[in-house]
């Protein structure tokens, strides 16, 4: 009888165990490639696939470089998410891509390898180096506060795929 009791026991603990360790995993947030830039927005996973699309798709690549550990990254991701305007416009209007490496081509850092920075490719696969952020030491850079400016940018890189290509 005891015997019985204490498995009993140890399949009651081992059950309830597995069940919290479930209940624990469902509540995390699922992995995208977003990293908390816009879940609503489709994601490219590289740059070579963004260019691929860009150029299929005829839509501007908007390649955002960024880290999670940058105060200023994170300042700027928080601004650019909340923002219903971007949101909708890079959701509808642009290939999007969220990089924490730098990539092979160097067009995509004319000024430095900093971040944040913000660089627009057409569909012509050419690096929009007269789409510009506002400020002359670090040429594509936007802080929260220029979000505004951002929009702006972004429908010029629009407007210059209909007069342009």
């Amino acid at each position: 009888m005891l015997h019985s009791t204490v498995a009993l026991s140890l399949l009651l603990i081992a059950v309830s165990s597995n069940l919290a360790m479930a209940i624990k995993k469902e509540k995390r947030a699922p992995q995208t490639l977003s990293r908390g830039w816009g879940d609503e927005i489709t994601w490219v996973q590289t740059y070579e696939e963004g260019l691929y699309q860009a150029k299929k798709s005829n839509k501007p690549l908007m390649v955002i470089h960024h880290l999670e550990d940058c105060q200023y990254c994170q300042a700027l991701k928080k601004a650019f998410a909340e923002n219903e305007e971007i949101q909708e416009m890079a959701q509808n209007n642009f290939i999007m891509l969220n990089l924490m490496h730098e990539t092979t081509d160097k067009n995509l850092s004319p000024d430095g390898q900093y971040v944040p920075r913000i660089m627009f490719v057409d569909p012509s696969l050419t690096v929009r180096a007269d789409i510009t952020g506002r400020y002359s030491n670090r040429l594509y850079t936007y802080e929260p506060q220029d979000m505004t400016f951002l929009i702006e940018n972004m429908k010029k890189a629009l407007r210059l795929i209909q007069t342009e290509l």
